[in-house]
């Protein structure tokens, strides 16, 4: 196997191509799925049930971090388990804006504010299932029989309750901190899920998705990958009549339908989150701000500059779609 430069001097022991023969033209080309039969009646309903669900939030602990008030809380989900996420405010003045901040597959265990500017108040929900705050609460704690979880089952589907679930940690922030607009930030996992709920919460001013994963599933469920992907891809091999629940849940559909602007971060290179659905993402944003990473998911020479020019460029994002209402 021959990799394409310069990712066969940085990844030469990959097992695969983590391109997958894509350049950045062929995946600006990508186009996302179109909606299925019924996709945002379906949204809607669970957006609307979700409206009655008390969030009913509760603070069990708060520290002071320089100028920031972190607190642990606890609120409602989608299906009225109680989840815990921490939540962050500027220890002076009113926040201007709410960011609802995901997190990837690994789960989260501690907030980082590097995307978050000091006069934003933040919630960090952890997903339902996983850690640290969340291990085994309303969904399996292992990720590859997390991401596959009920989905014989559109109104039980793990990944698709964490997304609705977001709808709840949003209504946290707004009882807690105030009545402020709301910011999506999700990486990974968090930006796939992120792409699935921002579209209806009409408290959402824009949002930044980095290396989004729940795009295009026609592609993605052809190709091998070291992510949540491949144990979706091997349940519908098995079943095949589960592949078309996965349309339901697609991310690249939702992002059609956002109306704010979005910033999305895809990688050319991810052998965890094929960059096809990364791009099909991207691909279906009206308003979009592209910013192109060499690779995700993975180390290579220069990562530390490009991460942080990548953050300080999401804070500019959100800053000027603030400025702009």
């Amino acid at each position: 196997m021959t990799l394409p430069a310069p990712f066969d001097a940085w990844f030469p022991d990959a097992a695969f191509d983590g391109s997958y023969g894509f350049t950045l033209e062929t995946l600006r080309a990508v186009r996302p799925a179109p909606p299925s039969p019924g996709f945002a009646e379906r949204w809607s309903e669970w957006r609307d049930a979700a409206r009655a669900v008390p969030s009913a939030p509760v603070v069990l602990s708060t520290r002071e971090r320089r100028d920031r008030r972190i607190s642990l809380i606890e609120h409602g989900s989608a299906d009225g388990v109680r989840l815990r996420s921490w939540l962050v405010e500027p220890c002076e003045g009113e926040p201007r804006v709410g960011i609802v901040h995901s997190h990837g597959y690994g789960g989260r265990d501690r907030v980082e504010l590097h995307r978050v500017p000091v006069d934003a108040a933040a919630i960090f929900p952890v997903a339902r299932g996983l850690g640290a705050l969340n291990t085994g609460v309303g969904a399996p704690a292992v990720r590859d029989e997390h991401v596959v979880a009920g989905l014989d089952d559109p109104d039980r589907y793990v990944v698709g309750l964490c997304a609705r679930d977001l709808w709840l940690a949003a209504d946290a922030v707004v009882e807690l901190v105030g009545d402020v607009p709301l910011y999506y930030v999700g990486e990974s996992f968090g930006g796939g899920i992120g792409a699935l709920a921002a579209p209806w919460d009409d408290r959402c001013i824009g949002a930044t998705f980095v290396v989004p994963t729940f795009g295009q599933y026609d592609l993605r469920m052809a190709v091998p990958c070291l992510g949540s992907g491949e144990s979706q891809r091997a349940l519908v091999l098995a079943r095949p009549e589960l592949r078309e629940q996965l349309r339901l849940f697609d991310a690249s559909t939702a992002a059609i339908l956002l109306r704010v602007p979005v910033r999305v971060e895809a990688a050319l290179w991810d052998q965890s989150v094929p960059p096809q659905g990364q791009f099909a993402v991207a691909n279906a944003v009206a308003d979009l701000e592209l910013c192109v990473l060499p690779a995700g998911h993975a180390e290579y020479p220069g990562v530390g500059r490009v991460t942080i020019d990548a953050r300080r460029a999401g804070v500019a994002h959100l800053q000027r779609v603030l400025d702009g209402r």
